[in-house]
């Protein structure tokens, strides 16, 4: 990064400025080890990012607050760190990745309090309608982990960037990417309202759809995407992972619309208009 580069760098999230978080679904690659990543796209009558790739995830919530036996095992004070966060914020991050994943996709990050892993028969246990009444807040989610004898799985998460959404914008998050393998026995299942379609993609393939004008990347996705095209293999995907400082971009320009000022905007831009020259003017 330059030392001209603006984006902003630190700690704590901007006054008024929700949190949110998602994940990077992983699984090895059908034909080879690269790995690939699970990709949604999003509904086009959303108010937030209609049209575009995603990950699975959303903006933390009070549900999120849970009580301190469902962390046994897990060093939230170490995970405070990871995320420049105090334990309890960091805790509530956790909880709603793995929420918004179960509400999403129904993929479940939990473990039973023994240890064992969330498997089919777990999740077949589960009332068909849980997906949707934790996500229409019928259901609390911390009564369904109880009821079930669960607690969430942050030893399979893996920190990867945080991205705070440019001063102007209408809807604003400070968000956290996680990486996490797709546990064994597990597939994502019908998507929520959220989403319009699914797919199963490397980060190579994935930028190059962009070019292509194929598939819309906001420049969070795909900068996530960036840093896993050189993995040969889900274990190297995994290590990505890191300590988080946010990174706040600039708008250039509203008219059209230019981001600016985050590590890679010059070759995302480059990408951007690439994929706008291959998929023709909007309709």
């Amino acid at each position: 990064m330059s030392s001209s580069a603006q984006h902003r760098t630190g700690t704590s999230t901007p006054p008024g400025i929700p949190r949110a978080a998602t994940v990077l679904l992983l699984r090895p690659g059908t034909d080879s080890p690269t790995p690939e990543v699970f990709t949604i796209t999003r509904h086009t009558a959303l108010a937030f990012s209609a049209g575009v790739s995603a990950f699975p995830g959303g903006r933390v919530d009070a549900a999120d607050e849970l009580p301190a036996d469902f962390w046994a095992g897990t060093d939230l004070v170490d995970w405070g760190q990871r995320l420049q966060l105090e334990p309890e914020t960091a805790g509530m991050v956790l909880a709603g990745v793995v929420r918004e994943t179960f509400e999403e996709t129904g993929v479940l990050l939990a473990r039973h309090r023994d240890g064992r892993p969330v498997d089919a028969a777990t999740l077949a246990a589960l009332p068909d309608d849980a997906r949707r009444r934790v996500e229409d807040h019928e259901l609390d989610f911390a009564t369904l982990l109880a009821e079930h004898g669960l607690h969430p799985d942050a030893g399979g998460l893996r920190a990867l960037s945080r991205w705070v959404t440019p001063e102007g914008e209408p809807r604003r998050y400070d968000t956290y990417f996680f990486l996490a393998a797709l546990p064994d026995g597990q597939e994502p299942g019908t998507l929520s309202f959220e989403g319009a379609d699914s797919r199963w993609t490397t980060a190579t393939a994935a930028l190059e759809d962009f070019r292509a004008g194929i598939h819309r990347l906001m420049p969070p996705t795909w900068a996530q995407f960036r840093a896993l095209a050189g993995a040969p293999d889900l274990d190297s995907a995994l290590a990505t992972g890191g300590t988080l400082a946010p990174v706040q971009p600039t708008v250039a320009s509203r008219k059209p619309r230019r981001i600016i000022d985050f590590p890679g905007h010059e070759d995302f831009a480059r990408d951007l208009a690439a994929g706008s020259s291959a998929s023709g003017p909007p309709a």
